[in-house]
């Protein structure tokens, strides 16, 4: 089983490399792909070496120990150092991952979707490496997107939708067949899964930058998400507020930062009220409401004026962010 640090690890490099695989990247690719591979196994070889050294035979334990005492001088040598602890250890699914990743840094897709699906069979249907096994059959089908690589992106995002190899290989995949619609909508959940300070944030505002260039040229728009909400205040707390007390309207995402994508503000004289929320709302740049597919929306009544702490609060339940009909939200509950 990977641990949570590899499978981290795993989903911030797979976002990286499936970056670069948009329009006129490919050689950029190629370099993203080998240096922190390389990086993540001048580490990673020495446990490896070890975790197989007792199946070897005496002479193989002197040569496998004085290989690994030293650190890899190049990809190809980190990858023979690879295949020789899947060898000692063919039932090990970190040695299988890990090789899969080398495979893949040398772009060998097809001999990495091999290792990748001995891994599933080994460490079990994990999100992370059902991405990546339909990321390496798709590179090895020369970028069809074929029958096997939606089921595996479906169950990946049926287990996790944030899983980041999937959502941007289907970015990629839209992107190559002109549906930029459909890219600019799965890069915006990739990027609205990545931590803020993620490298690889600014190369997919540049691919979302880019399919919506070509959604401009065909004559088309973005489709923008918005949500129409009317906020009521409960009648067992009319006599509980004043009318100058402020109300903030907003939302956020159900899976990820506590931070409103959108907000408003109004008073409690203004209620009820109807508004709609949209990316124009945002209060961080890389935190809107188009970049999240489900949302819960909120409205708190805060004497202090204050949008995080109030004194009661309404909450609607989770909703796609792209839901059109009107929603509404009553204020009737302490704010705990």
């Amino acid at each position: 089983m990977l641990s949570v640090q590899q499978r981290q690890d795993a989903r911030a490099e797979a976002a990286r490399e499936l970056l670069a695989d948009t329009e006129g990247a490919e050689p950029v690719r190629a370099s993203r792909l080998g240096r922190p591979v390389l990086l993540l196994a001048a580490a990673l070889v020495p446990m490896l070496g070890l975790a197989g050294y007792l199946h070897l035979g005496a002479s193989d334990r002197v040569e496998l120990s004085r290989e690994f005492a030293k650190p890899p001088t190049s990809l190809a040598d980190m990858t023979r150092r690879l295949e020789r602890s899947v060898q000692a250890q063919p039932d090990s699914a970190e040695n299988l991952y890990f090789l899969a990743r080398s495979y893949m840094a040398q772009n060998r897709p097809g001999d990495a979707a091999h290792l990748f699906e001995r891994a599933v069979a080994l460490a079990g249907r994990q999100p992370e490496l059902l991405g990546q096994w339909a990321q390496a059959l798709y590179f090895a089908s020369d970028k069809h997107f074929t029958p096997q690589v939606q089921a595996l992106t479906d169950e990946a995002l049926q287990a996790d939708p944030k899983e980041v190899t999937s959502l941007g290989l289907l970015g990629i995949a839209a992107f190559e067949t002109q549906r930029y619609q459909a890219a600019v909508d799965y890069w915006s959940r990739l990027l609205a899964a990545l931590p803020a300070q993620d490298a690889s944030r600014s190369a997919l505002e540049g691919g979302i930058a880019r399919a919506r260039e070509h959604l401009a040229q065909q004559g088309a728009s973005v489709k923008p998400k918005s949500l129409k909400v009317r906020v009521a205040l409960a009648a067992s707390l009319e006599g509980k507020v004043q009318p100058t007390d402020s109300v903030f309207i907003f939302a956020r995402a159900i899976n990820g930062p506590a931070a409103p994508l959108a907000v408003k503000r109004i008073t409690v004289a203004d209620l009820p009220a109807e508004v709609e929320l949209s990316d124009a709302d945002a209060m961080l740049p890389q935190l809107k409401l188009s970049t999240s597919a489900q949302v819960q929306l909120m409205a708190r009544v805060s004497r202090a004026g204050q949008p995080t702490t109030g004194e009661w609060v309404g909450r609607s339940q989770p909703l796609a962010s792209d839901t059109q009909a009107q929603q509404v939200v009553t204020i009737d509950s302490p704010d705990k």
